[in-house]
């Protein structure tokens, strides 16, 4: 599941690929940006912004989201592309190098002067240079809702998503209901920071600090198994601001006590 750590890596990834180059194929396959033509211009920057992907060419921005199932891949010109081609949202590509965006959730082609329509409501990220620890304390500590629910706020923080929080809670001991407005959010920032930097040199996303198969988290998807440190077995639910914007949570009766 793409999370900030993913964007992150896909970012850089695309830039080692794409920067300093001029594009020779643009094409965009969602309406509303389908008659967006950057060829000829040259790739100036791919920015992660949290979950967003800012791609800066010439004037523009190419903005898109992974949300849950998409994915961007590199490939040499001509290479088999490694996807169906009804899955497939956009293509940007240069004399050297290939890159194709499958089913990505959200494409907008932008002047790069209006970035802060999408993004500017975004909290502190803390995979950014400029990340911002007391004002993301600041944001998720006066969230009164269940701090779940506040941690995936991209408002409050940019860049944890739904297996971070479940994780993140698990480590602090804090109940996934509990208002964030009762809780330390800067000591469970701390923590989230650590794990999210840590994992973005690991080739599999881990929590535990065991890589093997398996073993990679606390609770996340681990519903109905011993907790790892009292034996408990782990409960699951689900929680969300919204009917429509519940996600699976995962925690300890006894770590994480109310």
């Amino acid at each position: 599941m793409p999370e900030g750590d993913t964007v992150h890596r896909t970012a850089k990834r695309l830039a080692d690929a794409l920067v300093g180059h001029e594009v020779t194929r643009f094409d965009i396959r969602v309406p509303r940006s389908a008659t967006a033509d950057l060829r000829g211009e040259e790739v100036v920057a791919v920015v992660p912004r949290g979950k967003h992907l800012l791609e800066r060419i010439g004037g523009w921005t190419l903005h898109s989201h992974l949300k849950m199932e998409g994915r961007w891949d590199l490939y040499r010109p001509g290479q088999r592309w490694g996807g169906p081609a009804h899955a497939v949202r956009a293509v940007v590509g240069t004399a050297q190098a290939v890159t194709v965006g499958f089913d990505l959730a959200l494409v907008e082609v932008l002047p790069t002067a209006d970035e802060e329509r999408i993004v500017g409501h975004l909290g502190p990220d803390p995979l950014a240079e400029d990340w911002d620890a007391a004002e993301a304390a600041r944001r998720l500590g006066a969230d009164s809702r269940a701090a779940h629910v506040a941690l995936l706020d991209q408002r409050n923080v940019a860049g944890f998503g739904n297996e971070y929080a479940n994780e993140m809670l698990f480590v602090r001991g804090i109940p996934p209901t509990r208002p964030a407005t009762e809780i330390d959010a800067a000591g469970l920032l701390d923590v989230g920071v650590r794990m999210i930097r840590a994992n973005l040199s690991r080739p599999a996303r881990t929590f535990t600090g065991d890589a093997r198969p398996g073993r990679r988290t606390w609770v996340y998807r681990r519903e109905g198994k011993p907790c790892r440190r009292c034996g408990a077995t782990i409960l699951g639910g689900s929680l969300g601001a919204t009917a429509t914007s519940e996600r699976n949570v995962f925690w300890c009766p006894e770590c994480q006590s109310p």
